[in-house]
């Protein structure tokens, strides 16, 4: 792990392996930290706050672009990585590190742009100035899903906030986040300004941050259900929050909608990652004129996708990242096949060379998909796309928006009037317009409902690591 500038082994010497899910095969192991390594990590961030949040803006931005230009130069080495212990295919693994170090390029510029304020004051004799201060230490957790991109994303806007970090990769993928420590400490950070813990206990690493005092702000990705769980407990000391958690995605392909557009989007948004995104189409709406020529269409293009291992040239889709994933996404295609769903194509786990040991379920289309199935209330976090249809505008607005989350949502059409009216009802943080692709290093990423709390990206990603300090001056003379 690395804590205070030095690598170190946990308390207990207990290590915990990593396995490649394509393969099932070990490919390290690493640190398994407790409490006790956890709360030396929130020491040394501790220790480190005073100077970093006292360095002036350009010497934080100048380590910032550093680190961020190690990035780049070991883009190769960190993707083989990634696709080693998430499974995504290595070009989707490039363009993750890649969007991952923008984030970092993008808040180095930031830095310079914290502003206060001067207000009017009631008399002569006073002045009132607004000072915008770090919030302190950050506990930083982030999820197996995008292993890289989110450990910047979380990090960056930190850093230039004044912020020191502790964070805790997920279990299944603590690689990439070593990695990035290791070009971290390349890059000349001052020790403990940023610190990773690796466990297989993420539960006692994440009671440490809830409990321990020095640290004031915990940034979460992942579940809802985890989520709760540490606003309960961040809710003892009135710790600061920032929550990206699930979403149940609609994807809304109106009549006036270019096909092949919306197609290609669907592909792209549903099956990148093998569908284990939190923004990923979880909910494919076509209206009724056009059902039958789109899902045609998107058959084709499903039927078209290869599954392999990520390493492997031309791989459109890897593997599930572990064997619950799998019977998760198992349920959902046998609870909709029992209530009436039709498999297109898929709709099974793929075997034989090359697919025995790892988690590769087949690219899936399901139409004949009706609204109590559990595929349309839960999100898969798979590669399983189901096909409902809709007659009105006003109807598909209400099914899209009846669920508990709120995190991303998809339009397809060529109405601009349709557009301003569909997108400022759905109940949703993201919306994208003839758009798969959300995340940018410069637009605000996050939720509402129970998909979360706060914004990362963008200046509004600064907010929730900044303080509002409020000055009364009396002058003298």
């Amino acid at each position: 792990m690395y804590i205070g500038g030095e690598w170190r082994e946990a308390v207990s010497g207990r290590r915990f392996e990593v396995t490649n899910p394509a393969t099932g095969e070990v490919i390290a192991t690493v640190p398994d930290a407790g409490r006790e390594d956890a709360r030396a990590a929130i020491e040394a961030a501790h220790a480190a706050f005073g100077e970093w949040s006292s360095l002036p803006a350009h010497v934080r931005a100048r380590y910032m672009r550093r680190l961020y230009d190690l990035i780049v130069q070991n883009v190769d080495r960190l993707a083989r990585v990634l696709t080693e212990e998430n499974g995504k295919p290595l070009a989707e693994a490039k363009g993750e590190v890649f969007n991952g170090a923008e984030y970092l390029n993008w808040y180095a510029e930031e830095t310079r742009r914290i502003y206060g304020e001067t207000i009017p004051s009631s008399s002569r004799r006073t002045r009132i100035w607004v000072l915008r201060q770090p919030v302190g230490v950050v506990g930083a957790i982030t999820p197996w899903n995008f292993p890289s991109s989110m450990v910047t994303r979380k990090i960056a806007p930190a850093l230039a906030a004044g912020c020191t970090v502790v964070l805790k990769p997920a279990e299944q993928t603590p690689l990439s986040a070593l990695l990035i420590a290791e070009l971290i400490h390349e890059a000349g950070l001052p020790a403990g300004v940023v610190n990773v813990v690796t466990t297989l206990d993420p539960a006692a690493v994440g009671q440490e941050f809830l409990e321990n005092r020095l640290v004031r702000k915990i940034s979460f990705t992942g579940s809802t259900e985890v989520g709760k769980h540490l606003m309960q407990g961040a809710a003892a000391q009135m710790k600061r929050v920032s929550m990206e958690l699930g979403g149940n995605a609609p994807f809304i392909v109106f009549e006036d909608a270019d096909l092949d557009a919306a197609v290609q989007g669907v592909v792209i948004s549903k099956f990148r990652n093998a569908g284990q995104t939190c923004i990923c189409a979880n909910r494919i709406y076509v209206q009724e004129s056009i059902a039958p020529a789109f899902t045609e269409r998107l058959v084709e293009a499903v039927r078209g996708l290869r599954v392999g291992h990520g390493l492997e040239e031309g791989i459109n889709v890897g593997p599930l990242i572990d064997e619950a994933a799998y019977v998760k996404v198992e349920g959902h295609v046998s609870d909709a096949r029992g209530k009436g769903a039709r498999v297109l194509t898929g709709g099974h786990r793929l075997t034989g060379p090359g697919f025995d040991r790892g988690f590769f379920y087949a690219p899936t289309l399901l139409d004949q998909v009706s609204d109590e199935m559990r595929i349309v209330h839960e999100e898969t976090f798979g590669p399983v796309a189901p096909i409902l249809t809709f007659r009105t505008e006003e109807e598909v607005i209400r099914r899209a928006n009846d669920t508990n989350y709120g995190l991303a949502a998809y339009i397809f059409t060529r109405n601009l009037g349709r557009t301003v009216r569909v997108s400022e009802a759905l109940e949703y943080g993201m919306v994208a317009v003839n758009d798969s692709l959300l995340a940018v290093p410069q637009a605000p990423f996050g939720g509402v409902k129970e998909s979360g709390l706060g914004r990362e990206g963008g200046h509004h990603g600064l907010d929730d690591y900044l303080e509002y300090k409020y000055l009364s001056v009396v002058l003298d003379g």
